[in-house]
């Protein structure tokens, strides 16, 4: 599991998407100044199939680093703005009378694209993120009595705002545990927002800032086959497993066992697992190490762990938490 084992060099192939993949990668982040954690997570979650549910204060370049992420991809795109007056069958699609057929024909809707941005999913009522989240765990909608297959790859990115409550349906917890990860986004700091500011002036003046590179859905399924193929060491296995497990076997009477009220279900160590092989494709590796797994286990694990009351009131976090885990689950 040590970070010093020599890595196998890739194929040709392998090679020319993995340089792809890089520059598509470079192109995101000199576009998304200080996001460089939010870039590496979208990836991760496009190599891995999974969808990622993005939190952060408006402004923060949430909805723009997804469309980014559209322009450097040759798949089709859509934006779903929440409100909540808003039904399942704008999401899906719905049968349409067709006069001169006399048969009803399914229209899809906006989730029948490869990239699905769901803007401030937690204003969208209870049945549309039930359809929505239904459609992102079976990758496929059922409509008249007909099933319709997604694309493929299909990958959805949900935001929401943490600070607005009023006419929002905040997302429950097996609902949120659909998602691979739950990024945070955070403020920058005075050097990244003097960088922005160059940034969108530079744009505004020149029109620049277009992606330079696009990946093909066949690159996309070729690199998120080869991430897939990434090694996990046994011991490495078992330190996945122990971290998600060590809260359901916690001394009821320690610090973490009174902290949590319901830990991570086995959905929660695939994640990790799939999360981790994926972070070292994009890091270049064939083989998956422990930094891996320490740097993704907030994002995949925190959304998963539900405190005791006791804990929340007392201004505990999930993350806080996961770091604690960390600290006391050590890699073999």
């Amino acid at each position: 599991m040590s970070s010093s084992t020599a890595t196998k060099a890739p194929s040709g192939a392998d090679a020319a998407v993995r340089l792809r993949l890089e520059r598509l990668k470079t192109g995101l982040q000199d576009g998304l100044i200080g996001c460089e954690t939010l870039v590496e997570r979208l990836l991760i979650g496009l190599l891995s199939g999974g969808h990622l549910l993005v939190e952060g204060m408006p402004g923060l370049a949430k909805t723009r680093a997804v469309k980014r992420l559209s322009e450097g991809l040759e798949a089709s795109f859509h934006r779903v703005q929440c409100t909540p007056d808003l039904m399942p069958a704008d999401i899906t699609g719905t049968p349409v009378f067709q006069p001169a057929k006399g048969t009803f024909e399914f229209s899809p809707g906006p989730v029948f694209a490869s990239l699905v941005l769901v803007d401030e999913i937690n204003r969208a009522p209870p049945k549309v993120q039930s359809a929505l989240l239904e459609a992102m765990a079976e990758r496929q909608v059922t409509s008249g009595g007909q099933t319709h297959a997604l694309p493929d790859p299909f990958m959805v990115v949900a935001t929401q705002n943490p600070i607005e409550q009023e006419g929002t349906f905040p997302l429950p917890e097996a609902q949120l545990d659909r998602f691979l990860m739950h990024v945070v986004v955070g403020l920058p700091d005075a050097a990244a927002e003097r960088r922005i500011l160059d940034l969108v002036e530079a744009e505004t003046v020149s029109q620049t800032g277009a992606m330079a590179t696009k990946l093909t859905l066949a690159e996309v399924r070729e690199a998120r086959d080869a991430a897939m193929r990434v090694h996990l060491s046994p011991a490495l296995k078992d330190f996945i497993v122990r971290l998600v497990t060590a809260p359901r076997s916690a001394d009821p009477a320690s610090e973490i066992g009174r902290a949590i009220e319901h830990p991570p279900s086995p959905r929660g160590t695939l994640a990790l697992a799939a999360s981790a092989k994926a972070r070292a494709y994009l890091h270049g590796r064939d083989f998956a190490i422990p930094e891996d797994v320490a740097d993704l286990a907030g994002d995949v694990l925190a959304h998963r762990t539900l405190l005791t009351w006791r804990a929340s009131a007392d201004g505990q976090t999930p993350r806080g938490v996961i770091r604690r885990l960390l600290g006391e689950v050590a890699p073999l």
